[in-house]
């Protein structure tokens, strides 16, 4: 019988060996490993022995698991983000001000003769467009003269219940009666926003932060607190400790997972430091979960709104990333604010369109939605992971790409002499939209650094793309 030492002697060498075949390029990005039992019979280990050291290859970012298929080698070489990209606090109070760069991307991003790096909803093959479209098609059959009227500003009922049910599932505890439909998380935001400040006000995010939301912040006259956040792990807790103590704080806006452009995901243990925090201040949190259900771990990463139903959380979420963005379905679920939020959608779009909620609605009740994400996560998984594999093949060395675990999008540092806003013009130049890093602040620290989507999936015509950009990114460098 082996001892414990001698068998963790035998499945970390087994790992070295295979760590210097991928650095010496034996075994390069993509490739598939041998099977747990091959290994286990050409390296004379046992299988349980194979396993741990495939583990520890993949948990150290060399090879990544892929289901039913087996282990493949990742991208070593496309490293985490690291401290460089975390900015300090802010030098002052700052006004939220975006470029007209904002135009130019949102116009491109959709255009379907541009190579959709820039895009971050999943293109229609990636959804279930067609049951949606059979399930609106009986709607309007149906019930069209009934529901083509003016409908309940807090939303189709049915679809209020699904939603609160679906939300049992990574631990929610929502009542129907809890939820707002919105036109899009986007709506959602800015009426939990208007609900809880009013102009002048700070808001808390982390940074860099999604632009849409910053986009939002400067038409409501709100004032923008970055904080330095970790690529990994999110937020900086004592950073925001320190704002909550000095500065006047009204509400934090942050995602609880796959954050948009970093795609971090903090801890339970952070997040019940922020609502600790958060409720000894008395400030209110908003949080943007869009994208919570494109995790590729085992199990969803539970949301603040879970850990502490007491805390006070504005929750924001939609079926904008996972099922029909052109449907512009979004909730807010609030158990304290439910008045207000109500109260400002009264003075904005009054209610949301009654037939895309019905058959939403049908669609969710019909079951099949899970099976649907299920298949989505993994076609996002494969896309994002082949998008690594091209961006370390083809980027200048140096460049610094994030691993979210979920979500659809990487975040990457370039080197510092390459400005990615004329990146992003060289790029359209050749019919290739990708976002410069800029926009996701409010004082242009990260123009060495850009955003590039997943959201399409993977084809030539994207990795030819990716290839462009790096092209220019290393004809950058030399000039």
């Amino acid at each position: 019988m082996k001892m414990k030492n001698e068998d963790d002697f035998e499945y970390r060498k087994l790992a070295n060996t295979f760590v210097g075949l991928i650095q010496d390029g034996t075994l390069v990005p993509g490739t598939r490993v041998p099977s747990l039992r091959q290994t286990s019979l050409q390296k004379r280990v046992s299988v349980t022995t194979a396993l741990k050291a495939y583990r520890l290859l993949e948990d150290r970012g060399y090879l990544r698991a892929s289901p039913k298929s087996g282990y493949f080698v990742s991208n070593p070489a496309a490293t985490l983000l690291d401290a460089t990209t975390t900015p300090g606090p802010p030098r002052h109070e700052r006004s939220v001000s975006l470029p007209k760069i904002m135009n130019t991307l949102l116009e491109h991003s959709s255009d379907p003769k541009f190579v959709p790096l820039g895009c971050n909803s999943p293109r229609s093959r990636l959804l279930a467009p067609e049951n949606l479209d059979r399930s609106l098609a009986r709607s309007t059959r149906r019930y069209g003269a009934d529901k083509n009227a003016h409908a309940s500003p807090k939303g189709d009922v049915r679809l209020r219940q699904q939603v609160a049910r679906r939300s049992l599932t990574w631990g929610g505890a929502f009542s129907y009666e809890d939820i707002m439909i919105t036109c899009g998380c986007t709506e959602a935001v800015i009426i939990a926003l208007q609900a809880v400040t009013k102009p002048g006000d700070m808001v808390a995010v982390e940074s860099p932060t999604y632009f849409g939301n910053l986009h939002t912040m400067e038409a409501l006259k709100l004032r923008a607190y970055e904080l330095p956040t970790d690529a990994e792990t999110g937020i900086d807790l004592e950073a925001l400790e320190k704002a909550l103590q000095q500065q006047v704080i009204n509400a934090c806006l942050l995602p609880p997972s796959f954050s948009n452009p970093l795609g971090f995901t903090m801890s339970e243990e952070k997040k019940l430091a922020i609502l600790k925090l958060l409720k000894k201040h008395g400030i209110p949190l908003i949080e943007d979960d869009a994208a919570g259900e494109i995790y590729f771990g085992k199990e969803r990463p539970r949301p603040f709104s879970a850990l502490d139903p007491s805390a006070d959380v504005l929750y924001c979420s939609s079926f904008s990333k996972t099922l029909a963005p052109g449907y512009r379905v979004g909730w807010i679920a609030t158990k304290q604010h439910m008045d207000g939020v109500l109260d400002k959608k009264l003075t904005t779009t009054l209610y949301s369109p009654s037939l895309s909620q019905f058959a939403l609605a049908e669609f969710l009740s019909s079951g099949g939605y899970d099976n649907h994400l299920r298949k989505l996560r993994r076609n996002l998984e494969e896309a994002l992971d082949m998008l690594g594999h091209a961006v370390s093949a083809a980027f200048p060395k140096g460049t610094h790409v994030s691993r979210p675990g979920g979500g659809n999008a990487l975040w990457l540092e370039l080197p510092g002499t390459i400005d990615s806003l004329e990146l992003f013009y060289q790029a359209l130049d050749e019919g290739i939209c990708i976002v410069p890093g800029e926009i996701f602040s409010v004082d242009d620290r990260y123009s060495n650094c850009l955003r590039l989507s997943a959201a399409h999936g993977w084809d030539a015509r994207i990795e030819a793309g990716v290839a462009t950009i790096g092209a220019l990114a290393k004809r950058m460098m030399q000039d």
